[in-house]
């Protein structure tokens, strides 16, 4: 007799063995106990999850000579028949992949009406989805009232491609992927009954190649039993990983150059290094997979504890992209070997993934005690002079050994916290925006000193001097006229009141003589204009700076000619500035206007002495 496959061989005879997909087969068998079997049914899931296998039961029960609680007895000569492949005219099976067309459908159907020597005739469509439109419309009349001794049963891998119209006229079940500790089982079972003399390493091997397909397990079993052993097969990650793990580059590159060489391609091997790393990811965030056994789960553990979340989360991100570059790369092993580069050495980068990855390596050396913890004295002693920035940190400062390492760690996770503060500052208050938007300069300055002193990133401090180099202001003196630009345009000219905001918006501060601010406007007029707003604006400008600042108006050009608004001459005062400002008018230079009465002939004479008037004759 001929060798027969092992998912053959090992086929459900009996609904009870049907491998995880007891929502069906208990319908099913409800179903036969109390004939109440529909004229039409639809098996969908992915492969090998028991379709078919489930559809030949329904047949045989429902043809059994001595059925028992909704099962077929597999004694009697039809369910014999079944099991050895005889052929019967109670059960007909088509390969709709195969037989598409609707002359096939229709040679089917002219068939359906015709009698049997079983009890009732039983129609097996696989791959229903494959057939055309025109056959699967030439099926949807005799689907929804076919004879009382026929049963369509249809199967298919993509039920969402089978017409609606055909899917509402049959009872549909989804059969599920099996879970790894029921296949696991089923291969301990049949490696026991077959005989074949295979270790828990082969267990493991198809489990996870079958991936939830029973069929597909039974196979890799077959090829396994074969071979003798699961040596040559698989693609070995486990070094890669290893190397991943103490971020050693060299290693990760020998490990794919060993796999390389026993003839295993790049792309096989970065599809099972994201394999290995899901796992040990979905471990690290608490959603271990149902397909792993119990050695690829605690081997998803060892590395998940190594690498932890954001490194095996890069993980996947480089190694994903490197497997889509690898298609079209001349040589796809150099693509894999540069992300794996990439990979275990995150100190070479500057963005913020390799810094995290760098932050998470220290905190995993302290927490294994490869590093040790500051000391009690030095962790007391207050530091003189904080540091704000790797860049800026104290060469001279001494640390203990791991105490370094630490401060790398708490200075890292500061640059990235202000890189995240300074991404997008608040834009500045519009001066054109409606006065009613604009805030005033009580809040803008009460947001400051809550919001405390600005830090400084390390961008900012590699491009700008150390801000003790720049001199301090002396008690008492002005702000330099660049100060009082940056605060006019930001914030004083908008807490100005609207009449004021509108008189002083055309000038601009000049150079004083380090006494007084000076302020310079157009023309003497609009200069005298703004003397009676000029109070205004020095105490907007005392509360912004926090210290006196007097204000003087010039004349704008290159005298620059002073105004007289000193506080002495100032003939107007702040409460006053709501009312109109009228030019000056000498009532003694005014001259009488022509009497409108006097018609024009007559200023004609007045402007040409000893004319004559000629009348019209």
């Amino acid at each position: 007799m001929s060798y027969q496959s092992l998912y053959r061989r090992y086929r459900s005879q009996r609904f009870d063995e049907v491998l995880g997909q007891d929502h069906v087969t208990t319908a099913l068998k409800n179903s036969v106990r109390e004939d109440r079997v529909a004229h039409g049914y639809l098996f969908s899931g992915p492969r090998g999850t028991g379709k078919t296998s489930t559809a030949r039961i329904l047949a045989k029960v429902l043809n059994c000579e001595h059925p028992v609680d909704g099962e077929p007895d597999t004694t009697c000569d039809n369910c014999k028949a079944v099991l050895e492949g005889r052929h019967v005219d109670w059960l007909q099976e088509l390969d709709a992949a195969s037989n598409s067309g609707v002359d096939s459908m229709r040679d089917l159907l002219g068939r359906v009406s015709m009698g049997t020597s079983g009890n009732r005739k039983v129609y097996i469509l696989d791959e229903v989805h494959m057939l055309t439109k025109a056959a699967s419309n030439a099926l949807l009349k005799t689907l929804e009232e076919p004879p009382e001794h026929v049963v369509f049963v249809l199967a298919t891998t993509e039920p969402e491609k089978v017409l609606p119209t055909i899917r509402s006229r049959t009872q549909h079940f989804d059969f599920h992927l099996l879970s790894a500790d029921v296949l696991a089982d089923h291969v301990r079972h049949v490696i026991a009954d077959a005989d074949l003399g295979l270790d828990e390493s082969a267990v493991e091997h198809v489990v996870r190649v079958g991936a939830g397909s029973a069929r597909d397990t039974l196979s890799a079993l077959d090829q396994v039993a074969a071979t003798g052993g699961v040596h040559a097969f698989g693609v070995p990650v486990d070094d890669i990983i290893d190397a991943l793990g103490s971020r050693e580059a060299g290693a990760a590159l020998v490990a794919v150059d060993a796999s390389v060489r026993t003839g295993r391609d790049p792309r096989l091997l970065a599809e099972a290094l994201i394999e290995s790393l899901r796992d040990a990811f979905l471990v690290a965030m608490g959603a271990p997979g149902g397909a792993m056994t119990d050695t690829a789960s605690a081997r998803a553990n060892d590395v998940a504890a190594a690498l932890g979340p954001a490194s095996l989360t890069r993980a996947l991100e480089l190694i994903g992209t490197a497997s889509v570059d690898m298609r079209q790369a001349p040589d796809p092993r150099i693509t894999l070997e540069v992300a794996l580069v990439r990979l275990t050495r995150a100190e070479s980068g500057d963005d913020v993934a390799s810094l995290v990855a760098r932050i998470e390596q220290l905190e995993h050396r302290v927490a294994s005690g490869q590093v040790s913890e500051p000391t009690d004295a030095t962790a007391q002693s207050p530091d003189p002079s904080p540091v704000t920035s790797p860049s800026v940190a104290p060469a001279a400062t001494a640390a203990p050994p791991g105490g370094q390492q630490r401060r790398g760690a708490d200075a890292a996770r500061a640059s990235l916290t202000q890189r995240e503060a300074t991404a997008s500052p608040p834009p500045a208050p519009s001066s054109d925006a409606p006065s009613g938007a604009r805030p005033t300069l009580g809040s803008v300055r009460r947001a400051r000193s809550e919001a405390g002193p600005e830090v400084t990133g390390p961008e900012d401090s590699a491009a700008a001097p150390p801000a003790a180099a720049a001199p301090a202001p002396a008690a008492g003196a002005p702000p330099t006229t660049t100060e009082l630009a940056h605060a006019w345009d930001s914030t004083v000219l908008a807490a100005l009141r609207p009449r004021a905001r509108a008189l002083f918006k055309p000038g601009h501060f000049v150079d004083g003589d380090g006494r007084m601010v000076r302020f310079a406007l157009p023309n003497r007029a609009h200069c005298d204009q703004c003397a009676g707003s000029r109070e205004e604006v020095a105490a907007v400008l005392s509360e912004h700076f926090g210290r006196p600042v007097p204000l003087e108006l010039v004349v704008d050009g290159p005298s620059a000619t002073t105004a007289a608004t000193t506080p002495d001459d100032a003939t107007t005062t702040a409460d006053d500035t709501d009312d109109e400002a009228d030019d000056a008018v000498d009532l003694d230079e005014l001259s009488d206007a022509p009497d409108a009465s006097v018609g024009g002939v007559a200023k004609l004479k007045d402007a040409f002495p000893g004319a004559e008037l000629l009348e019209d004759s």
